[in-house]
């Protein structure tokens, strides 16, 4: 019994659960999918946070430009191109009725400085914003200071006395395990059984203190959060429920809003946007989904995209218990190479903030993630990590599939696809070590006919 309802109850009420037991790819349409306006009105965070964090993130630019040179160019602004892939649009077009309409574009957060993941936009977000608090705390900074004097030895000194713990399946732990260890906090990553090795690597060699564990990332999370309960100059960064991190991802949506701007880009009711978000707990693509939302509203449509082996958040969204249910209940065994969406449980924070908000979900298979790592390659020489592949087959879903064409009939798009700019989150990726990334290449020409 899960909840007081047999295997049998809830397939009857959800028959997608069919599928999604069965580990197939599927397509899962949005119910309760609100018009902006009604949904906002339910909202509990607003621009008006969402351009706090921005403004946060100016105020450390002169010290994020100091600290990691390679932000030089950008002036300590961390920001990844957004790239038009015609020909991996053109691939996917290939037998598709109608072919792929629009314009198709990928926002390469796998080439993110410092950390090379979407995580470098939450994760350090959340570092940053508890460096300032404590240093504003102390009285040794003002708001209106030149952030760069953080470097000096008597801040880091300061930072000395405080910790951070984080639980995680990988990215986010190296962005808060490295933005942590530069301020100079003590830090402590608790690993899952699905981390990279390499990744662990890395943060050791960082010096921080990583734990690792047999299973899954929930355990991770909550020995993390029992470390930190009996330390009050330890701050954890919860993945699971924290609004902070949340509203780190959010500012993306303003800087996408500038680089469309630059390629002449205005979304709006006739020329409408998808964004793809590849989602494993769920704080990254629901931040990042929630800023889109506040900016462009009913213009956008924002789809989440998780591993047949752990599609939690498409479990708690559909079934609307969140995080009363993981997918081991299901009989769903979360084990997946999409080791960043390699998540049991979903975050009931995040569920619930964008519930109202989100357009869908789809499942992908690992081989079929490996497939499309080695056809983006192949076609526009851009290497991911697997899990960032999880966005690649919205278009597919929405262009050629009837799930597809009723979400878009059922919104009154038909007409207006051509008009259309799919936009595929490339999550992860340029930090993964050569010999690693030929393996997953390698891997992915086995399935090429997935």
């Amino acid at each position: 019994m899960i909840l007081n309802k047999s295997m049998e109850e809830w397939k009857k009420e959800y028959p997608l659960l069919n599928k999604l037991t069965a580990m197939e790819e599927c397509f899962w349409e949005n119910p309760g999918l609100m018009t902006f306006d009604e949904a906002n009105r339910q909202a509990e965070l607003t621009m008006e946070d969402i351009l706090d964090a921005k403004a946060r993130l100016e105020r450390f630019a002169p010290y994020i430009e100091k600290a990691f040179p390679e932000t030089g160019e950008s002036h300590g602004i961390i920001e990844s191109p957004l790239k038009e892939i015609p020909e991996m649009q053109k691939f996917l077009a290939e037998g598709m009725k109608g072919g792929l309409e629009g314009k198709m574009l990928l926002k390469c957060d796998s080439h993110l400085p410092i950390s090379g993941s979407i995580k470098a936009r939450g994760g350090i977000y959340e570092v940053l914003k508890f460096a300032e608090d404590v240093a504003l705390e102390s009285g040794m900074l003002k708001q209106t200071d030149n952030y760069a004097i953080l470097m000096e030895d008597r801040f880091k000194d300061l930072f000395s006395q405080y910790s951070v713990a984080v639980g995680s399946t990988g990215n986010l732990g190296l962005s808060i395990g490295i933005m942590s260890a530069k301020f100079g906090f003590k830090v402590t990553v608790h690993m899952s059984a699905d981390a990279r090795q390499w990744k662990k690597d890395m943060l050791r060699s960082k010096g921080v203190t990583v734990v690792e564990y047999e299973e899954d990332y929930s355990l991770a999370v909550a020995e993390g959060r029992k470390q930190a309960a009996g330390d009050p100059h330890c701050h954890f960064v919860d993945d699971e429920n924290s609004s902070t991190l949340f509203l780190g991802y959010t500012v993306a949506a303003l800087r996408i809003k500038k680089q469309l701007d630059d390629m002449g880009i205005t979304p709006d009711e006739s020329h409408p946007l998808f964004v793809y978000l590849p989602c494993g707990v769920g704080g990254g693509p629901g931040g990042v989904a929630y800023g889109l939302k506040q900016v462009y509203k009913d213009a956008v449509h924002c789809f989440f995209a998780e591993p047949t082996h752990a599609p939690c958040m498409f479990l708690g969204l559909m079934t609307g218990c969140h995080d009363q249910v993981c997918v081991q209940d299901f009989g769903i065994d979360n084990k997946t190479a999409a080791d960043g969406l390699a998540v049991g449980r979903a975050s009931h924070f995040v569920g619930r903030t964008i519930a109202p908000f989100l357009s869908g979900s789809y499942t992908i298979t690992d081989e079929h993630m490996y497939q499309l790592l080695t056809v983006l390659a192949d076609t526009e020489g851009i290497y991911l990590e697997p899990s960032a592949l999880a966005g690649m087959v919205g278009p597919c879903w929405l262009c050629g599939t009837e799930e597809g064409h009723n979400y878009v009939k059922r919104n009154h798009l038909e007409h207006i696809m051509k008009n259309a700019v799919h936009i595929v989150w490339g999550t992860g990726g340029s930090m993964v070590p050569e010999d690693v990334m030929k393996s997953y290449y390698e891997t992915g020409c086995r399935y090429k006919n997935v």
